[in-house]
């Protein structure tokens, strides 16, 4: 694609320019160690590396990290309590840590917040849809068939699903014993 007229091309990254993008980028967003070598590594890409050395990303995400400006465990225990405020399941929070490049080590805290939380996140996205206890009026087969598949896909295990899913509209949610589901 052509550049557009009237607009310089961008001059090509340099070791200074490539640290001033970075410190940018995590003064702005709370991000991984993996992502912001992913977010520079793209700029590289885009505007190209004018030095005599190669340019490494991950060597400068490592020094961030070492200077306490990223902080992938604390990233982690963030992005499972939102995603767990927001209703999904400890496997979608699983796979959202595995997206961000969050290994085992510093994701286990998220892991075990995701774990801890799960009845809770699935009341949470159960009243927001409005399935079980939180519907108007009785699901029939097929609705309910879609919304089992739908706390299914937000990362709710099937059993859990399946026990909120099965509630009667107005029934108190300890009806079934949701703490045997922990």
């Amino acid at each position: 694609m052509p550049p557009r007229t009237g607009h310089r091309p961008r001059p090509p990254l340099d070791p200074a320019t490539l640290n001033e993008l970075a410190l940018a980028y995590v003064g702005r967003f709370a991000t991984s160690r993996s992502k912001l070598a992913s977010y520079l590594q793209r700029k590289l890409r885009e505007r190209g590396w004018d030095a005599p050395e190669p340019a490494d990303p991950a060597a400068l995400a490592e020094r961030l990290a070492s200077l306490g400006y990223v902080d992938d465990a604390a990233f982690a225990v963030a992005k499972a309590r939102a995603l767990t405020g927001r209703g999904y399941g400890a496997r979608r929070v699983g796979q959202a840590l595995y997206a961000a490049g969050i290994d085992d080590e510093d994701g286990g805290e998220a892991r075990a917040l995701a774990q801890d939380e799960r009845v809770e996140a699935a009341l949470r996205m159960a009243r927001r849809r409005r399935i079980g206890p939180f519907a108007d009026a009785p699901l029939d087969p097929a609705r309910r068939e879609k919304a089992l598949a739908a706390m299914l896909r937000a990362g709710h295990s099937f059993t859990l699903s399946r026990a909120i899913v099965d509630l009667l509209p107005a029934d108190p949610v300890d009806h079934i014993s949701l703490s045997d589901l922990r």
